[in-house]
């Protein structure tokens, strides 16, 4: 099924699974959003251009029960765009996996300028070119809330909401990105490139490798245990080869 395979390196936590037609996603009731969205992407399916984005419409997430969930009023004039977790462009090939990129439940609230529209959409482009030299490129997303040392020389979690129903506006976005050769050569490694990026506009002259951090860094912050049906000897991070 579409689901094992998106899930075959494992599950990074149980909370709330909603299995779409082409990702699989962890929703976090409090926060309004998701704690992370896991996709398989391939050459194949990226060629194929058969949605169109102007019929997909954001949309509440009629699964998640009303109390906890983020509407199209919560981002309405709050300055933040609906950020997508999974990249709606990397599920053109079907109008009905293109929708369902489009849920809310699939949304961070996201600086546009120099974030959303600037890095972020330069990375997921990154991640799309990957396919072009692994034959399966596996993307798990998310959302970080991450302390910061206040004058008073102690650390505090800040983060604003928005909205009458309080979405959390992330400090952070992650981004694991394994690359997996193994369909053409049996014993290669799973390569492995996470990026750590503040929510906040940055300029266009960064380079993305600025943000690359240690996959643990991401376990630690996060909660989150990755690729656990993996060997950690089996994986080799660094710059994935585009």
């Amino acid at each position: 099924s579409p689901t094992s395979e998106i899930m075959k390196f494992g599950f990074p936590s149980y909370e709330n699974i909603k299995s779409r037609n082409d990702y699989v996603l962890s929703y976090n009731r409090m926060h309004r959003t998701a704690n992370w969205v896991i996709e398989h992407l391939t050459s194949d399916k990226l060629r194929q251009r058969n949605a169109d984005r102007s019929e997909s419409i954001f949309t509440e997430d009629l699964s998640v029960p009303e109390m906890f969930r983020s509407t199209n009023k919560d981002y309405s004039k709050s300055g933040f765009d609906r950020g997508h977790l999974a990249a709606a462009r990397n599920h053109a090939h079907s109008q009905d996996a293109l929708k369902d990129t489009f849920y809310l439940s699939n949304m961070s609230p996201q600086v546009g300028e120099g974030f959303n529209r600037g890095i972020w959409n330069r990375l997921e482009q990154q991640v799309r070119s990957l396919t072009k030299v692994y034959p399966d490129v596996y993307v798990i997303t998310g959302p970080l809330y991450l302390p910061l040392v206040e004058n008073d020389g102690k650390k505090y979690v800040k983060y604003q909401v928005i909205g009458k129903n309080n979405v959390s506006v992330p400090t952070h976005f992650f981004k694991i990105v394994v690359g997996d050769r193994r369909k053409e050569k049996n014993d290669a490694k799973l390569e492995l490139q996470v990026f750590l990026i503040p929510n906040r506009s940055i300029p266009d002259d960064t380079p993305l490798h600025a943000f690359m951090v240690p996959l643990e860094s991401v376990e630690k912050a996060s909660g989150l245990t990755f690729l656990d049906k993996i060997s950690r000897s089996a994986i080799k991070q660094g710059r994935l080869t585009t």
